[in-house]
């Protein structure tokens, strides 16, 4: 049993280690924003400009909001099940041969277990040190 006095610091590390990877990704993905677009054409993606924004805007406001703890909730869900979709999108090692296939099958596990990891972190919830939006209409509770 952990006790209550690291269970919020943990979570903060938890969230600083699951949003790293959605931050360089997604840093990189708009620094080179062209190059982008270019492998989502490679990949076949419908509306390749399209599909780059969405990774860009997903990558980078979701790992800012999970380090942060905002809405962690709905924003741990939604990086899942993106994440998800990347893999079997991005890391389709089932039609590879060779090396390349075991490298791809490592970054598809990779991504199902940091699905995992998002979907535990949205039950556990951001623990006491997050950011709090203020609620509309609601006052806030000492």
């Amino acid at each position: 049993m952990i006790p209550s006095s690291v269970r919020s610091p943990l979570l903060l590390v938890a969230r600083f280690a699951l949003s790293t990877l959605f931050l360089v990704m997604g840093w990189g993905k708009l620094s080179d924003f062209s190059a982008t677009v270019g492998y989502m054409a490679q990949l076949h993606a419908p509306f390749p400009g399209l599909a780059a924004l969405v990774a860009v805007v997903a990558e980078l406001g979701g790992g800012i909001a999970i380090a942060a703890g905002v809405l962690i909730e709905p924003v741990a869900i939604a990086l899942a099940l993106y994440t998800l979709a990347t893999g079997f999108i991005g890391h389709a090692f089932w039609t590879m041969d060779g090396a390349v296939r075991g490298d791809m099958m490592i970054h598809f596990y990779k991504n199902i277990s940091i699905a995992g990891g998002l979907l535990a972190l949205s039950v556990a919830g951001s623990g006491a040190l997050a950011l709090r939006l203020p609620m509309r209409g609601r006052t806030a509770r000492s």
